[in-house]
């Protein structure tokens, strides 16, 4: 699938750029993918398998990597899965809503991420996007997320620090989605990868994984950074 053009194989809803029918489709691929990052899963199953809250613990984050530390595998995987989820459903919003504006996807990623980041729901503390940003990369370029999940196994499984793969596959995302297409979109007369509405909103997803890991990049410059364990915390 690596020449497709929008305009012949994705989705059949075309909105006309200035219409009523457009701005309603655009606030609709805002908002709801918000609404639904702002599900933090994290703190659903904290409170409803343990009756507890995972930002009182740990790192105070609420994502699957503190799930893990605090409750094990088992609430870390189903955490995991959801965010996930989230970020595939999101970005196919703006994929298929607005089929021939391409640039919605990686919007609707964004406001997903964002919504994972400061829940409406729960008091604007969330989680650090990782996830979610996963989930979304699969649907926006499924041979980019392969690289760049073989790669973050590879600096997991060699340095132990989660914070470090996530930090280097953040910043690698907004150049690797233009050096590997998958869906080719036309763009006033030319043919690129990704339409710079996206690339704006592929850049401010990098950007904000590593806003949200400034403390853990302290901690790895002063090598106070915990390392990755499959085993929970005692309490």
């Amino acid at each position: 699938m690596g020449e497709l053009l929008t305009t012949g194989l994705i989705g059949k809803l075309g909105f006309t750029w200035g219409t009523p029918v457009f701005f309603l489709a655009m606030v609709f691929c805002i908002v709801v993918p918000y609404l639904l990052g702002s599900i933090s899963f994290a703190v659903v199953f904290s409170k409803g398998l343990h009756h507890d809250d995972v930002r009182e613990h740990g790192s105070g984050n609420a994502g699957s990597t503190n799930m893990l530390r605090t409750y094990g595998i088992k609430s870390a995987a189903l955490t995991l899965v959801c965010d996930i989820l989230k970020g595939v459903i999101s970005t196919l919003i703006g994929m298929f809503v607005m089929p021939y504006h391409l640039g919605f996807a990686y919007i609707s990623a964004l406001m997903c991420m964002i919504g994972h980041a400061f829940p409406l729901y729960h008091r604007f503390k969330g989680g650090k996007c990782v996830a979610t940003f996963a989930g979304a990369l699969l649907v926006l370029n499924p041979y980019v997320w392969v690289l760049l999940l073989l790669a973050f196994v590879l600096i997991v499984y060699v340095s132990r620090y989660v914070s470090l793969g996530s930090v280097i596959c953040a910043a690698a995302f907004p150049l690797l989605i233009n050096m590997i297409p998958w869906i080719l979109v036309e763009w006033e007369g030319h043919t690129m990868a990704v339409p710079p509405a996206g690339i704006i909103a592929a850049v401010l997803m990098g950007v904000l994984i590593i806003v949200l890991h400034r403390q853990n990049i302290v901690r790895l410059w002063q090598g106070k950074e915990s390392k990755f364990s499959l085993k929970k915390k005692k309490s």
